[in-house]
């Protein structure tokens, strides 16, 4: 992204310091370029007297893109937040800490208006970008809090897939919480995870390692019909009694509290 800023002032100099303190720069900054537009003319007894112009060309680097876009956004949604940008050129990450009188709206349902803000972020800052940059926007210690959160409950539905051996489903989840899930149960023995299901409705199954999953690639075959005209050959189904464990191999769905 190029800005491009006109600036008047006494002198060249006096210009281009008015133009670098609207672009919020430095006179030592290397990341601009400026032209003289015009020189300054001292008139005579007042007369004919005028200003310098300059213009500063600045092309803004990947973390300004992202703070700039989030920024505006951010004033649009009726919640402005001040942004703190910290960049690693080496690891080609950006993290923006948000902070502001608001920011439950910002974090949204379990992180899901959190999760498009930095979704967008993402794509604006990597428009014309060789490189990808990996763009996290966090605010209050949302995404750590969440994480705990995450890693809890997949312990806790491991615990329930071991007791009850029966494979458990929980709620649909974004790639990167379901990441979360499976990198929290990888080295628990007896469990196994596997994701099911399209976009955004995508779930992680936690089961016991000598179940089958459900949807795991093996395609089911269509019952036969009865040969006997006339028969329904239904069978009834019996209540389970209240308090009696669910059977072996079933898939049961939990959400969280």
């Amino acid at each position: 992204m190029i800005k491009v800023i006109e600036a008047k002032g006494d002198t060249i100099e006096a210009a281009l310091q008015n133009a670098l303190a609207q672009l919020g720069l430095d006179r030592d900054d290397t990341s601009y370029d400026y032209e003289v537009v015009k020189r300054p003319k001292s008139g005579f007894l007042g007369f004919g007297k005028e200003p310098a112009v300059v213009k500063v060309t600045l092309e803004a680097s990947p973390a300004g893109k992202a703070k700039d876009f989030l920024e505006g956004l951010l004033i649009r949604f009726g919640t402005p937040a001040e942004i703190t940008v910290t960049e690693d050129a080496a690891e080609k990450t950006i993290h923006m800490e948000l902070s502001g009188p608001n920011m439950g709206a910002v974090i949204g349902r379990r992180g899901d208006t959190l999760d498009a803000l930095q979704y967008l972020t993402s794509i604006v800052t990597n428009k014309d970008e060789e490189d990808r940059w990996r763009v996290t926007v966090d605010t209050e210690n949302y995404r750590a809090k969440r994480e705990t959160s995450l890693v809890q409950l997949a312990k806790k539905t491991a615990q329930k897939a071991l007791k009850y051996r029966k494979s458990v489903a929980l709620e649909p989840m974004n790639p990167h919480e379901r990441r979360i899930i499976h990198s929290a149960l990888q080295e628990v023995e007896g469990v196994t995870t596997y994701s099911t299901g399209n976009e955004p409705n995508r779930k992680v199954i936690v089961a016991p390692t000598d179940s089958q999953p459900a949807d795991a690639g093996v395609q089911q075959q269509p019952k036969k019909k009865s040969e006997k005209s006339g028969s329904s050959n239904r069978r009834r189904r019996r209540r389970r009694p209240s308090g009696s464990k669910p059977a072996e191999g079933t898939t049961v769905e939990i959400t969280e509290e």
